[in-house]
């Protein structure tokens, strides 16, 4: 095999050099967003998402493009050397990043310890979920983003809840052997996307199949979007949503006295001034009298607060929010923006709440969730727990990763102790054995997806 010439060589190495600079600044971002306003915190976002949840993944591809160009001579040269001195470095901090996931655990038992107190204690031995630092599945974190949950618990056709079309359907997750009286608890998902992007099939996936897979029934909706929706739209969507959910769950083995909410970002937002809002008829037009209560809430990396009255929302947003959301100034209309904002309706009836949120998160300051919890705590007669993850990005959970497999073990405790508490006992089945919920780790088989772990 002939060695490549000199010149070849140097451009490779000057090229490996610049790769792997770009490689470093990624993993930068990642343990530690530069900007978290503006153009540059959106920007750095995407790159950071992906690294500080999947950083194995990204040491795998850096390590290929080395090899690379390795054959192309790069390691030959100066400029290579230095390059492959970047990269062991970048690959150190990443092992750094995938071990401060692994103390997501760590991080959740405080959490849970501190909102719920003794009352973590009804969920006794033997029917807690198992955190997973001994049984991580490493098949599902391999599989990342790309992990197929919906074809194994949503079966048959979306359902129509509204008169919007494709906007007003939901799916129903629950395990095929649920009997059709189990009066297993339900959980509703509100999916995120800035109230303009997304639909039911794109968030908290591996969330609703670990509980689904543990006997709860679950509802991913899909609600109307801005620019064609004005607010209150997209609230009166998920009230009508929860409305459907108390009149017609029973008929898919769910519970309608038992129904909690979760949702990320604009879902999260969604979610929490849903739990927050029981009944409300500014919200529920043409359907003043239903039920659209819920008994808990657990909302991940929301907006809690639109007019940003205490300075820790993003200025930044007022104008996206004008143009295709609210269609008013928060000046000409400040009374709108006030009853879309969840801070506007703490008080001391608000239900047991989970709050969750990134430390990192460049889309949504994390300041804000702090003040929204304080609020809570401060007004509110029920459990208030918060989760504050080192390292973690907005919109984390999407991905099979570590932090995700100890969020959905963590959501599964904090509901069933409410649940416990509340009188309603735990959930319609048993998690299955290991040979019954497929393969776990070192024994997955190649013609099933891989198992859940708590």
């Amino acid at each position: 095999m002939t060695r490549p010439d000199p010149a070849v060589r140097e451009r490779a190495g000057q090229a490996f050099l610049v790769a792997s600079a770009i490689g470093a600044a990624n993993t930068a971002n990642a343990r530690r967003p530069l900007k978290r306003t503006g153009r540059a915190g959106v920007l750095g976002f995407f790159p950071g998402w992906l690294t500080s949840e999947l950083p194995l993944h990204a040491i795998a591809w850096q390590v290929v493009a080395t090899l690379v160009f390795a054959r192309r001579g790069a390691l030959r040269t100066r400029r290579g050397l230095i390059g492959l001195g970047v990269s062991l470095a970048s690959w150190s901090a990443l092992v750094k990043v995938w071990r401060q996931s692994l103390e997501a655990g760590d991080v959740y038992d405080a959490a849970l310890r501190e909102g719920l107190g003794d009352d973590l204690d009804l969920v006794r031995p033997g029917e807690e979920p198992a955190p997973p630092r001994g049984g991580l599945d490493h098949r599902r974190i391999a599989a990342g983003p790309l992990a197929r949950w919906k074809r194994r618990y949503v079966h048959g056709p979306s359902i129509r809840y509204g008169d919007a079309g494709r906007r007003n359907e939901l799916d129903v997750w629950k395990r095929p052997d649920l009997p059709a009286d189990a009066k297993a608890p339900v959980l509703v998902q509100v999916h995120g996307g800035a109230w303009v992007i997304g639909n039911k099939e794109q968030q908290a996936l591996p969330l609703l199949a670990h509980m689904a897979e543990r006997g709860w029934v679950c509802v991913s909706i899909n609600y109307r979007l801005s620019p064609r929706a004005t607010w209150p739209d997209h609230i009166v969507d998920v009230k009508r949503a929860l409305a459907w959910v108390k009149a017609n769950i029973a008929d898919h083995g769910g519970d309608p006295d038992f129904v909690c909410i979760t949702g990320g970002s604009a879902g999260g937002h969604l979610c929490s001034l849903a739990a927050l809002t029981a009944n409300e008829p500014a919200f529920q037009p043409g359907f003043e009298d239903a039920d659209t209560s819920v008994v808990a809430a657990v909302p991940f990396y929301g907006v809690y607060d639109l007019t940003n009255r205490d300075g820790t929302g993003r200025a930044d947003m007022d104008g996206m929010l004008e143009r295709l959301v609210m269609k008013a100034s928060r000046t000409d209309a400040f009374d709108v923006w006030e009853q879309a904002s969840t801070m506007s309706w703490v008080g001391h009836d608000a239900p047991p709440f989970f709050v969750i949120h990134g430390e990192n998160d460049s889309l949504v300051p994390v300041e804000q969730a702090r003040s929204f919890v304080a609020m809570l705590r401060a007004a509110s007669a029920n459990p208030v727990a918060y989760a504050e993850l080192p390292g973690a990005q907005h919109a984390f959970e999407v991905f099979d990763s570590p932090r995700t497999i100890f969020t959905a073990g963590a959501v599964h405790r904090f509901l069933e102790a409410v649940r416990i508490k509340a009188g309603h006992g735990l959930g319609g089945l048993e998690a299955p054995h290991a040979a019954e919920a497929g393969p776990q780790v070192g024994h997955a088989s190649d013609d099933a997806e891989p198992a859940l772990a708590d």
